[in-house]
């Protein structure tokens, strides 16, 4: 009745409201390092931030809801997620402070499948008209994730973007008309493709952390077509029948860091 999560929420808050922790129970035995459907040898964390489980929660991770984890961090409630199935201790999602970072510079590889990337061709440099397209996408309620703007050639470039395939409806008949008017070549759509995303709370301290995902990506003959970061995270657009390897390959690449952090 409360939505997908909405019973995780609930809980969460009247933890907060009666004081003490919030134990989740669910079908996996925690929050693992990565989908263990797609990384078989997956770890499962101990311990993980909030903010680092937010960024899994809103890239692909399925194990908690972002707003029941946004309620635990504004209220300070200890969340432990375990199985329904077992007595095993899960993982604890706990503030930032509670973690050994030296340990905790990667937490997990993500993935999402659920989104698809628009262009809108030979956009007229000028001021005010990103502004224009994206203040109509607002307005008809369609979320936007990551933007990425190339740079101008004879007075035009090209504005690519990624949001959800459920929002493409809404979507194209604003982005058809808003070419016409703004000038532009036309608008092209790919909902072939998927994102692939590198969390953890201690890679903010530690250079190269990108670099090592990028050379893992192209060690594995993955292109990469978008890109977007945080300070705890950084999100790559690939080709959809790409996901499965790309995570194997990211995952294999950091999986000592995680190691360590798990000691």
């Amino acid at each position: 009745t409360l939505g997908r999560g909405g019973s995780d929420a609930t809980a969460v808050a009247l933890a907060s409201a009666l004081g003490g922790a919030c134990e989740i129970y669910t079908d996996v035995e925690g929050v693992f390092t990565a989908d263990p459907r797609v990384v078989a040898d997956a770890l499962k964390l101990p311990k993980i931030s909030y903010e680092e489980m937010l960024e899994m929660a809103t890239t692909g991770a399925r194990v908690m809801m972002a707003r029941s984890v946004e309620i635990a961090r504004r209220y300070g409630v200890p969340l432990h997620v375990r199985s329904a199935f077992g007595d095993s201790e899960g993982t604890w999602i706990t503030k930032e402070e509670n973690l050994v970072l030296e340990k905790a510079i990667i937490s997990g590889v993500t993935h999402d499948t659920s989104e698809a990337k628009a262009t809108v061709l030979a956009v007229p440099d000028r001021p005010g008209i990103a502004a224009r397209i994206f203040r109509a996408l607002a307005d008809a309620g369609v979320n936007i994730d990551m933007i990425v703007q190339n740079v101008s050639a004879e007075g035009a470039t090209d504005i690519s973007f990624t949001l959800p395939k459920t929002d493409l409806p809404a979507a194209e008949p604003i982005l058809e008309v808003l070419s016409s008017e703004i000038g532009a070549k036309g608008v092209a759509y790919d909902p072939d493709v998927a994102k692939v995303s590198l969390i953890g709370a201690g890679m903010k301290s530690h250079p190269g952390v990108a670099a090592d995902m990028f050379e893992a990506l192209g060690d594995a003959g993955i292109n990469i077509e978008i890109i977007s970061t945080s300070s705890i995270r950084v999100s790559c657009v690939v080709r959809a029948a790409d996901v499965e390897r790309a995570v194997q390959a990211v995952h294999e690449r950091f999986r000592g860091y995680a190691e360590e952090r798990i000691g």
